[in-house]
């Protein structure tokens, strides 16, 4: 046999398109050649898979070696080819047998070590995830099989070796008896609660409100304040993640730089990137189109703390992904795109020392600093934020009164009850969560009386909102709503329309 095919999949952002490694050997002189779009990691391979082969006890072929990556167009990135290469070649020269009918529904990944072994490969439970959707099963790397597991219908085999790969057909015609695929878990109890931060009980309303509709909020307070705290102890609030979406955000971290730990599934990410990150750190990109933060914070939350000291073209690419809940990277010879349905979380201070308005700290920010350092949000981004709270230093003896009112004391597990009971009632009346609907949904979930009419028009005057600006209004308004009642009431009374205002107050 001077002809071998062997299936492997190349990864593009979230798809993973199904690559058939032909490798053909000729008469001629010696001559290893790699065809179809492969980048320098793939080239490499050549010396890798020689002396995998010659450790492993195989003979390097005599000839020319052709090795074709079918489709031709698509670029081929990683070492997940050194696995399917090496046997294409002992296939190909026959100094090893697998049955035709178990090659053609098996796909090989994996990077080769000098000596044979399997090195754990990138991306191994989205490509396992697409194997899956099509029946067939795939041959990982045996540290990539606890992640190629998470596909729960794939058929995920792991090896050490590549003497193992060639042995696999012999072991039985089954899954690995150890394959046992990983649920989405419930959230686990967090170290950090809600009743840790004194005070703030306008600072914990508010973020029960955005867990319970998903809105984006923005802190405002003195250092000191609080506001990591309350930020940190926004995904203790949330309900866990149901099987698809935990699919989605194990798929995004297992092709990240970052890799996937089987510990974090069906947990909501919590991503909190410095402000020295870039554009591309935020946004992703790069040569080989990886996810940026926004989408590690798919389905969670996404939390900018110091937000002005961001770099301003940072802040404005967020402004997209806020709307559409995906980005689309586009380069010269790559062009992917990555979910990126986060939470967003932001913090900063009022003034540059950070103490204006605080009567024990005196502030010497002059007016035209405190312009420009608010100015270095725009109004824009400004106005895709659905609430602003001021959030006030506590007191002495909120701080240090061993018991404090029972108001200011909600654990987290009593307001993810209440978080999850709304979300539920949400679903059920509208298939979605309240940031979430759309201007026409508006009109039918969002219906106001009288009274309610005519404190929108007078607040949209007063304070400058724009359409976007009433829209998120009404969507917080429909979240106070649900929170005050077991059903959802058909329309919106004048009282909750006035405290959704109220917590979108001008951070002046």
């Amino acid at each position: 046999m001077s002809v071998a095919r062997v299936a492997s999949r190349a990864q593009l952002g979230l798809s993973a398109p199904r690559v058939e490694v032909e490798v053909h050997l000729g008469s001629g002189l010696p001559q290893f050649s790699i065809v179809g779009l492969p980048a320098t990691a793939v080239k490499e391979s050549k010396d890798r898979v020689r002396a995998a082969l010659a450790n492993s006890g195989f003979e390097w072929p005599a000839g020319r070696i052709t090795v074709n990556l079918s489709p031709a167009d698509l670029p081929k990135d990683g070492c997940r080819y050194d696995l399917p290469i090496a046997l294409g070649i002992v296939l190909a020269s026959g100094q090893a047998a697998l049955p035709d009918e178990w090659l053609q529904v098996t796909e090989f990944y994996g990077e080769l070590g000098l000596t044979g072994e399997l090195k754990p490969v990138r991306g191994a439970l989205l490509v396992a995830a697409h194997a899956s959707r099509e029946g067939r099963r795939v041959v990982v790397p045996a540290a990539n099989l606890p992640e190629a597991r998470i596909a729960a219908s794939a058929r995920a085999r792991g090896a050490a070796t590549l003497l193992d790969v060639c042995a696999l057909p012999a072991s039985g015609p089954g899954e690995d008896a150890s394959a046992t695929p990983l649920h989405a878990e419930a959230p686990r109890d967090s170290a950090l609660d809600l009743a840790d931060v004194r005070g703030q009980r306008s600072a914990k309303h508010a973020l029960i409100v955005a867990a319970a509709g998903g809105h984006s909020l923005l802190l405002m307070g003195p250092p000191g304040a609080g506001k990591s705290m309350l930020a940190q102890r926004l995904p203790g609030l949330l309900p866990g993640l149901d099987e698809s979406e935990a699919l989605d955000v194990a798929a995004i971290a297992s092709v990240s730089g970052l890799g996937f730990s089987t510990r974090q599934y069906g947990q909501r990410p919590f991503r909190s990137p410095h402000h020295t990150a870039s554009a591309t750190a935020i946004i992703g990109g790069g040569a080989r189109g990886r996810p940026g933060e926004i989408s590690l914070a798919h389905r969670g939350v996404l939390f900018l703390d110091e937000l002005p000291e961001f770099n301003r073209a940072v802040l404005e690419s967020l402004r997209e992904p806020m709307e559409s809940g995906v980005v689309a990277i586009s380069r010269a010879s790559l062009q992917v795109e990555y979910p990126a349905r986060f939470q967003l979380v932001a913090a900063m201070n009022p003034c540059p020392c950070g103490y204006l308005g605080e009567p024990s700290a005196n502030c010497r920010c002059a007016p035209p600093e405190i312009a420009r350092y608010r100015a270095r949000i725009s109004g824009p981004l400004l106005d895709r934020i659905d609430l602003r709270i001021a959030v006030q230093a506590p007191s002495s003896e909120e701080l240090f009164d061993d018991a404090p009112a029972a108001a200011d004391c909600a654990t987290s597990r009593e307001a993810a009850a209440q978080v999850r009971a709304t979300r539920v009632l949400q679903q059920s009346h509208r298939g979605k969560l309240n940031a979430d609907l759309s201007v026409a949904e508006l009109r039918e979930f969002c219906a106001l009386d009288r009274d309610g009419k005519r404190l929108l028009a007078q607040a949209r005057g007063r304070l400058g909102l724009t359409a976007r600006g009433v829209h998120r209004v009404l969507r917080v308004a429909r979240t106070l709503a649900d929170l005050q009642s077991d059903v959802a009431p058909a329309r919106i009374a004048a009282e909750q329309l006035a405290a959704a205002l109220q917590l979108r107050r001008d951070m002046g």
